[in-house]
């Protein structure tokens, strides 16, 4: 480590958000109208959301590894004595979030009207509307009230998770000089569609006065690629302190309720979910007083070319970074992280919502093509034409300890540290 300036994730926030009443605007129910009233009687109280295994695990209550040997299915073997407060994150209810929605809605958007006219969308308490959300123009897709909703969500989702992590780290917000989102959103007008910055309105409504911004796009794979750029910018010392940071996904909500109500399941996705990561730099020889567990080894990235799974071996032979291949069969922590940043739970189990062994002849092939796992278009991780026999780098991880070496547990899952964030283990 000695010599070398490392850009370090020092802390991070995951949060959760509980939005029962919003699935009916998620992509695939809003286009079911039909089963809409199928669709509300399977919905989820807050207590059972936050009782919900997967919920707990993003939130820093439990580890990963309690999931792979929790009984299946998960939403039938509720967490006892779970809590909507956790050590990376909280699960925030409906009521809070409509309040935290109209907070950020800087062009009186959300109004307190009961009835709700041609052009907008009633927001529901159960049976009750308590609210309504208006277009800004008539004849603008891009500023209709369904567009501007999915854009106010993940704006308040971002900033619930932004605020979390400054309250949890006690960072200065000045201290920030730069922020990245990494959301699935497009924010503007039919002008220009997706030319809005999402990272600076989350940042000014989380006080970070000096900060800069800019979006990263990418489906899934954009907050790998926000994290790389981070530390570029830090360790190539334009920026000082960066934050990554994204909100839910209001178009995924709902996005398997279909077969959720076919096996007579609740609808699991019925959350958004919003990060925040936090990273300075790290001097030649400074610990950070211990506070520094997770280098981000941007010489690790976009190595493997898509589809050259051979180049895994002269990997592990020059850095000792690669493992054997592994089965998916489990899902891993990092697995339900990225369900949820998705815009809902982890999957209810069946065929192609389980990773538990039951996947064979599912093909991962074109999976692997389209959520890139690594910059540049290219994926970390080779794959052998079905999900249960992919070749996955069990230890090449852009993550590693403070100390530059990466660990040698190969466990594919994230669980939290003392005085750390995250950890490989």
């Amino acid at each position: 480590m000695s010599g070398v300036r490392r850009a370090a994730v020092t802390r991070a926030s995951l949060v959760l958000e509980h939005v029962p009443d919003l699935v009916r605007y998620g992509s695939k129910p809003s286009r079911e109208p039909a089963k809409i009233d199928a669709l509300q009687a399977a919905l989820r109280p807050f207590e059972e959301a936050v009782a919900y295994a997967p919920n707990q695990v993003f939130v820093g209550n439990l580890p990963p590894e309690d999931l792979w040997e929790r009984p299946r299915t998960w939403w039938q073997h509720p967490v006892e004595g779970a809590s909507a407060h956790g050590t990376t994150g909280d699960i925030l209810p409906q009521p809070a979030f409509y309040e935290l929605l109209a907070e950020v809605d800087g062009f009186g958007l959300v109004q307190a009207t009961t009835d709700p006219g041609p052009g907008t969308l009633a927001l529901y308490d159960g049976d009750k509307v308590v609210g309504t959300l208006v277009g800004d123009h008539d004849l603008d897709e891009s500023l209709s009230a369904h567009v501007l909703l999915e854009n106010l969500a993940i704006k308040a989702s971002g900033v619930h998770a932004l605020r979390d992590l400054l309250a949890r780290s006690g960072i200065d917000p000045a201290s920030i000089t730069h922020a990245i989102g990494c959301g699935e959103e497009a924010v503007g007008d039919r002008y220009q569609r997706g030319g809005g910055n999402m990272a600076k309105a989350i940042a000014e409504e989380g006080g970070l006065a000096r900060a800069s911004a800019l979006d990263v796009k990418s489906f899934c794979a954009a907050p790998v690629h926000a994290l790389v750029i981070a530390a570029a910018l830090i360790e190539a010392g334009i920026e000082q302190r960066v934050v990554v940071v994204s909100g839910g996904s209001l178009a995924k909500l709902g996005m398997k309720f279909e077969g959720a109500l076919a096996k007579g399941f609740p609808i699991l996705e019925d959350v958004l979910a919003g990060m925040a990561v936090a990273g300075p730099i790290r001097k030649p020889g400074d610990d950070g007083g211990g506070r520094f567990h997770h280098d981000l080894r941007l010489e690790l990235g976009g190595l493997i070319e898509q589809g050259h799974q051979d180049q895994l071996a002269e990997i592990d032979g020059k850095r000792g970074a690669v493992g054997d291949p592994i089965n998916l069969g489990r899902e891993s922590g990092l697995a339900a992280h990225h369900r949820n940043i998705g815009g809902g739970g982890a999957g209810f189990g069946q065929k192609r919502g389980s990773w538990r062994g039951d996947t064979d002849g599912f093909e991962y092939h074109a999976f692997a093509q389209v959520h890139e796992s690594s910059p540049g278009g290219k994926t970390a991780a080779g794959y052998g034409g079905k999900i249960n026999s992919p070749i996955i780098p069990r230890k090449h991880h852009l993550l590693s300890q403070g100390d530059g070496a990466l660990k040698d547990d190969s466990s594919p899952g994230i669980r939290q540290r003392q005085g750390g964030l995250f950890s490989y283990g």
